[in-house]
């Protein structure tokens, strides 16, 4: 495919929830489109803020030794790369397909110039439209922002 052919398909991420964002993009890039998000910081997690922390930090704090002597941590930190490996994880990335598949995604904090004139899409399941619940309960959430801020104060103590 050419690059003047391609279908590309930018995401406001604005408001939307993390996972079905992830699943969504996944499922396009998966097609074969090309997408980019941009305002990924804007992205929101639900739950409660001291369960969300405790699942990152317990992801943070996973090691792998890429030798004997180096310990290293395997996990980002920056709210784009957290939404790049969110959806990296929904695909099957030890096949080509899905190789060919995350080549195809960029994911920015903000909006680039580049895109600035570019008609962003929202993906309407993957909005959160109300901070309250069917049951009646607040919906508690937490931004990538936030969250990245949280895991970068807590790295650096």
């Amino acid at each position: 495919m050419s690059q003047l052919t391609r279908e590309v398909v930018v995401i406001d991420g604005s408001g939307h929830k993390l996972g079905r964002l992830a699943s969504r993009v996944a499922k396009m890039l998966l097609e074969g489109k090309y997408v980019v998000i941009i305002n990924a910081d804007k992205v929101v997690i639900t739950g409660s803020k001291a369960a969300i922390l405790e699942r990152y930090l317990k992801l943070v704090g996973r090691t792998w030794y890429s030798s004997i002597r180096k310990p290293q941590v395997w996990f980002p930190r920056r709210p784009e790369r957290i939404l790049w490996y969110t959806v990296a994880r929904m695909l099957p990335r030890k096949k080509p397909k899905g190789r060919n598949a995350l080549e195809r995604l960029r994911v920015y904090v903000g909006v680039p110039e580049k895109y600035a004139d570019a008609e962003a899409v929202r993906v309407e399941e993957a909005l959160l439209v109300s901070n309250v619940n069917r049951s009646g309960k607040l919906v508690r959430s937490l931004t990538l922002e936030e969250l990245s801020a949280l895991l970068r104060g807590r790295a650096a103590k």
